[in-house]
C-alpha cells in the first residue's frame, strides 16, 4: 500500500511540476509555436528514475497543453509523444544515461511537426518544422534534460527511494 502511495504521489508531483514549468515557459513565449522551449521537457529524463514518471509527465503534459490553449489534436498527440518518449526513456534506462533524453527528442521530433502544419497551418516546410523542433527538444531534452539527470543523480535515494 505504501508503494502505491508513494507512486501515486510522485506522479502528481511531477505533473504537477511538468504544468508550472510549461506555464512558465507560455508565458515567456516560448513553449508553443515552429521553436517550443518547454523548460518542463528536462523533465522527461525522470523516468531514468521512477516509472511514477511515466503518468505523471503525461498528465502534466496534458493538462498543459489543455491549460495553455493549444488546439485539441495537440492536445492529444502533443500529450502521446511525451508518453512515448516516457516509455521509451523507461526501458532504456539500464543501456545508458545519456540516452534518457533520446526517446522524448525523437517522438516530439517525429509528431509535432506534423501537428503544427496540419493543424496549424503553420506555412514553413516540413524539413523546416522537423529541424526547428529538433532544436528545441535537443535544448530542452538533451541539454537541460541532462544537467537535471546529473544533478539528480547524485541525490537519487533520497529523490527516489
Amino acid at each position: 500500500m505504501r508503494e502505491k502511495i508513494r507512486f501515486v504521489a510522485q506522479s502528481a508531483m511531477i505533473a504537477a511540476l511538468y504544468v508550472v514549468l510549461t506555464y512558465l515557459a507560455n508565458l515567456l513565449g516560448i513553449a508553443s509555436g515552429v521553436i517550443q522551449i518547454r523548460f518542463s521537457e528536462a523533465l522527461t529524463i525522470l523516468p531514468y528514475f521512477t516509472s511514477a514518471a511515466i503518468p505523471g509527465l503525461y498528465i502534466g503534459c496534458l493538462l498543459a497543453n489543455f491549460l495553455t490553449g493549444t488546439a485539441v489534436w495537440d492536445i492529444i498527440f502533443g500529450s502521446l509523444a511525451t508518453l512515448i518518449g516516457a516509455v521509451f526513456t523507461y526501458l532504456l534506462r539500464k543501456k545508458n544515461e545519456k540516452l534518457a533524453p533520446v526517446p522524448p527528442i525523437l517522438a516530439n521530433t517525429l509528431i509535432i511537426p506534423p501537428i503544427l502544419k496540419l493543424v496549424y497551418e503553420v506555412t514553413d516546410s516540413m524539413p523546416f518544422l522537423y529541424l526547428t523542433v529538433f532544436i528545441g527538444e535537443l535544448i530542452s531534452c538533451g541539454i537541460l534534460g541532462l544537467i537535471f539527470l546529473y544533478a539528480i543523480k547524485k541525490h537519487k535515494s533520497k529523490a527516489f527511494e
